[in-house]
């Protein structure tokens, strides 16, 4: 029987959301294959990560084609973004917490095009007068990064609805990035 790699990755990102300090083992039976089928296919854990760092950047990039974030208002893409991103959530808090993603030489270029995606997002609502001009679009992209993180682990530990993830989200990024009237 042959292995299919997305479905190891996608046990692997399971598991390795509810338990970050998995061993190999532990990923394997969760994928229902053995250790040695699990090494065939992913050296170590290393690479393991690193192939799920892969899998995460292309569901995020295919995230932000299907949110369509140059249409129609800064917010409703903001919102389209966030429902499109949320089958991979759950993967993307795994990721979002794996410092070696992020430091060094060897960090993935995929991330910052991402990055510069969403800042640009934000830098369009700042343009146009719908978002806050004191917080940066770097500020804005991280701060929407770690809700999203936040609410794939409330809704794992079973204390947050699903339906209730986008909503949540977006309206508590929303809220706090909104530029209000002054009095």
């Amino acid at each position: 029987m042959a292995v299919d790699p997305e479905h190891v990755l996608r046990a692997a990102a399971a598991l390795l959301t509810r338990k970050s300090t998995a061993t190999m083992d532990e990923v394997a039976k969760a994928a229902g294959i053995s250790r040695a089928t699990l090494h065939r296919h992913f050296a170590g854990r290393d690479a393991l990560v690193r192939a799920l760092e892969a899998l995460g950047i292309a569901e995020c990039a295919a995230a932000l084609d299907a949110a369509r974030l140059d249409e129609g208002t800064a917010s409703d893409a903001v919102r389209r973004l966030v429902g499109a991103i949320e089958p991979a959530a759950g993967l993307l808090a795994f990721l979002y917490t794996e410092n070696q993603l992020f430091e060094g030489e060897e960090q993935n270029a995929g991330w910052a095009l991402i990055d510069d995606r969403i800042s640009a997002l934000f830098r369009r609502g700042q343009l146009s007068g719908e978002f806050r001009i004191d917080l940066t679009p770097a500020w804005l992209t991280e701060a929407l990064y770690g809700l999203m993180a936040s609410g794939a682990w409330l809704v794992h530990s079973g204390k947050g609805a699903p339906k209730d993830f986008q909503h949540m989200i977006v309206e508590l990024l929303l809220g706090g990035a909104l530029r209000r009237e002054e009095s």
